[in-house]
This record gives structure tokens, C-alpha cells and sequence, in this order.
């Protein structure tokens, strides 16, 4: 087996010429950091589910993305934060949503997988049972910073009725003041995730989002749905998605890409893209996913200018992207 670590940081249109050096490389930076302790990971022989968990940690506790801290706000200017977990080898998953004080939901979720007989917990059983595990809960205070709270009250400024996904490239940066933010937080889709094959050939899938700007109170998106946002079986590949979760949903578009490879003979390749450039666009799905089959190949493809992704192998460099 060749093992590997794949992640995402989200995807959306990214302007280049308002991208400094020095924010170019604090984001590859974070993603480098994030790639190194799953790679650790997996070259002591540790398995696909321990790697994603750990790489999900990394990206919850970084406010550069939406998950964890630095989670975007609801309507009502509070947190709801999601997350899902898969074991390719046993087919068991777990899954929370709308919770407002798990410090990583990406344990929670893992815990529901490993220690109830149950699949997906939401709201407050999700945070009673996260307790009853010991898991770390923190004040709602801990998921804000200033950037999220003003892309908030912007959004409800100019378009109120809006539920605004967090990487969408609308606005045009060259027009804006110096001081903008490279991206259009206001239009990025902000979910982390990542996939891995381990030494022992077997596979995992773990995806975690702080939703989306200005969503009702109550919205889940793809992220924690098996099958839509998140998916792994050795039989086939692990995937995890980013991007307008609404139309994952109704693609089931994680699962897709296995049934295609199972079913059809297709290859990992083949049946992302045939995903991610025909059936999501076809319905105005717009994003993009990491993926990794039993064989270590992977793909990262996306429909959207940029995705913020990278991978790395026991040994080697990683490697980390923005840009096409």
C-alpha cells in the first residue's frame, strides 16, 4: 500500500491579484501543518480514521476555515456546527449537527461512530452525549472572530434574505478597498475535510463545516449526510465534499462516485469528474471534492476557480494548491 493523506480547506473564486504574498503563504502554510500531523500519522502505521481525525482537528482549530473556530454565523448571529466521520473498512460512520459548544465536532462525531449504537446525533442530544464521552465544550464565544461577525452584518445589510455560502467569487476584489480580504468571505464555501488510505489498505473520510452565512436557524448541509458530503468504503474510495450542500444532498453526490466505480467499472477519475463537471453542474451545484481510492490514487477536482487542498505521503513533501 501506498498511503496518503488528501484535504480541503474549501472551495470558491479566489482573485489572485488581490492575494498577497504573505496571505498566500500564511494559507499554505496552515494547510502544510495540517498535511504534516495526518502524514505523521500514517508513517507510524496509524490507521485512515485516526489520520482524518487528526488532519479535521488541525483545520476546526484553525480560524482561517469554517469549521470550528472561525465558524461563520447564523441569522441569528450564533453557531451551528456539523460533522461526519466514515470507516471504509467496517462501513461505520458517525455524525452531529447543529451543535453550538463541541470544540471539534470531528470528535464528536468519531465518538458516536465508535461508542453508540446509534448513526447521527443533533443538537442538544448531540452535546449530551458529546459530554457524557468528555469531550472538550466551550463557550459559543470560542467559534467567533471579528471577520466572521462583519461578514455577517454585511450580508444582512445588502442582500437580508440571503444565506450566503462562505468561497463564491462575485465580488470583484480589484474594485474594493486594499484592505480586503483576498477571498470573498462572503461567497466561500466553507467546509474542511480529508481522506486517507493507511498502510493496511483501508480508507477514511471525515468532513466538518460551520455552514453557511445568514442560513436559518436549523439548516444542515451536506457535510454530515453519509453519502452526500462524506463517504468511504475499501470497496471503492473515500470522498469528502465542499460546495453548495443543498445540491450534494440531492445528487447524493459522495456515494455517486462510488456506486459508479463499483457498478460501472469506472475509475476513480472518472467517476469524480463525471460528478463534479456533469451531475452537480447539471443542477447548479457548484464546489468540489477530494477523493482517494483503495489503490492510493487520488483526485481533486472542482468546478469553482480555486480550492483550498493539498496532500502528502509517508516520505515525501506535501503538497499544497490554491489555484487551478
Amino acid at each position: 500500500m501506498n498511503p496518503v493523506i488528501v484535504i480541503h480547506g474549501g472551495a470558491g473564486a479566489i482573485s489572485r491579484s488581490a492575494m498577497s504574498a504573505e496571505k498566500e503563504r500564511e494559507y499554505h502554510a496552515a494547510l502544510r501543518q495540517v498535511l504534516q500531523v495526518g502524514q505523521a500519522v500514517l508513517a507510524a502505521g496509524g490507521s485512515a480514521v485516526d489520520a482524518v481525525t487528526a488532519a479535521v482537528v488541525e483545520l476546526e482549530d484553525c480560524p482561517l476555515f469554517n469549521a470550528g473556530r472561525g465558524a461563520v454565523f447564523t441569522s441569528d448571529a450564533t453557531h451551528e456546527l456539523d460533522a461526519a466521520i466514515m470507516d471504509g473498512a467496517s462501513l461505520r460512520t458517525g455524525a452531529i449537527a447543529n451543535v453550538h459548544h463541541i470544540r471539534n465536532p470531528i470528535l464528536a462525531a468519531r465518538s458516536v461512530m465508535q461508542n453508540s449504537r446509534h448513526v447521527f446525533f443533533v443538537g442538544e442530544g448531540a452535546e449530551r452525549f458529546a459530554r457524557a464521552q468528555g469531550l472538550t465544550m466551550v463557550e459559543a464565544s470560542y467559534f467567533s472572530t471579528p471577520e466572521r461577525h462583519a461578514q455577517l452584518l454585511r450580508v444582512q445589510r445588502d442582500t437580508p434574505e440571503a444565506a450566503v455560502l462562505d468561497h463564491d467569487g462575485q465580488a470583484i476584489v480589484e474594485s474594493q478597498p486594499p484592505a480586503v480580504h483576498p477571498l470573498d468571505l462572503d461567497k466561500k464555501f466553507g467546509t474542511v475535510g480529508a481522506v486517507a488510505l493507511d498502510a493496511h489498505g483501508n480508507l477514511a473520510a471525515a468532513t466538518s463545516t460551520g455552514g453557511i452565512t445568514n442560513k436559518q436557524v436549523g439548516r444542515v448541509g451536506d457535510a454530515p449526510l453519509v453519502g452526500a458530503g462524506t463517504y468511504a468504503s475499501n470497496q471503492t474510495c473515500a470522498v469528502s465534499a465542499t460546495g453548495t450542500g443543498e445540491m450534494y444532498i440531492r445528487k447524493v453526490a459522495a456515494y455517486d462516485i462510488a456506486a459508479r466505480m463499483r457498478y460501472t467499472g469506472a475509475t476513480l477519475e472518472q467517476a469524480a469528474h463525471a460528478v463534479m463537471f456533469e451531475e452537480l453542474p447539471s443542477i447548479g451545484g457548484k464546489g468540489g471534492l477530494i477523493a482517494v481510492d483503495a489503490k492510493g490514487n487520488i483526485t481533486l477536482p472542482f468546478n469553482t476557480e480555486g480550492m483550498y487542498r493539498g496532500y502528502a505521503r509517508p516520505g515525501s513533501d506535501p503538497v499544497t494548491e490554491i489555484y487551478r
